[in-house]
């Protein structure tokens, strides 16, 4: 498996272009994805998407039309690809397949599976292909997704915590902004964020 990462936007939100046996997954391809997506993904087979804010999806469209892949997205967050409920102007966008909940998912032969940690957004959710977690922007490098936002949930958020913190087995987690890190080494901070999330209800 190849990893390819670059980070997109105003916000920096990182695109990332997974390869297995030649066989290209792109996820959050985010605000001017669309070249570097043409330029690095030789054999794209789907668009993944962990959630459906507008600086993961923006380039959704132009590269479903450009690629002719179909779009995964959490059925939560749908409304998102299709609506711009943040006024940001996102190109709208078409899930081909909506995702429910915990889902495995068989796609060009490989096995993908999502987590669904609500809170950030409705359908809020990581991507877990082999021992790697794309997790959006659910967990980052010490930190979290916010639980501020229209159609977030604090009560959500305190929940997919608590569910992340029972899940064994270490993973690397690719997140939607900013470095790489591990699913143990932020299952160390989780209970300081448990807290803060509480604290906020």
């Amino acid at each position: 498996m190849q990893i390819k990462m670059q980070p997109m936007g105003a916000y920096q939100t990182n695109c990332y272009i997974v390869t297995i046996d030649g066989k290209d997954f792109i996820i959050d391809p985010g605000m001017g994805a669309t070249e570097w997506v043409l330029q690095n993904a030789k054999n794209p087979v789907a668009i993944l998407n962990t959630h459906g804010h507008f600086d993961h999806v923006w380039s959704n469209a132009e590269l479903k039309e450009r690629l002719k892949v179909p779009i995964y997205a959490p059925e939560g967050d749908l409304f998102m690809l299709e609506s711009d409920p943040l006024g940001q102007g996102t190109p709208a966008s078409h899930a081909d397949y909506a995702v429910k909940g915990d889902e495995t998912l068989e796609i060009a032969g490989e096995k993908i599976r999502y987590r669904h940690f609500p809170g950030h957004t409705p359908g809020c959710s990581v991507i877990e292909i082999g021992d790697n977690w794309f997790s959006g922007d659910f967990l980052f490098q010490q930190s979290i997704g916010r639980w501020d936002f229209p159609a977030s949930s604090g009560e959500e958020m305190l929940k997919s915590l608590q569910k992340a913190q029972q899940i064994e087995g270490n993973y690397t987690i690719y997140p939607g902004h900013g470095p790489a890190t591990t699913l143990k080494a932020e299952q160390k901070v989780m209970p300081y964020w448990i807290e803060q999330v509480r604290r906020s209800l």
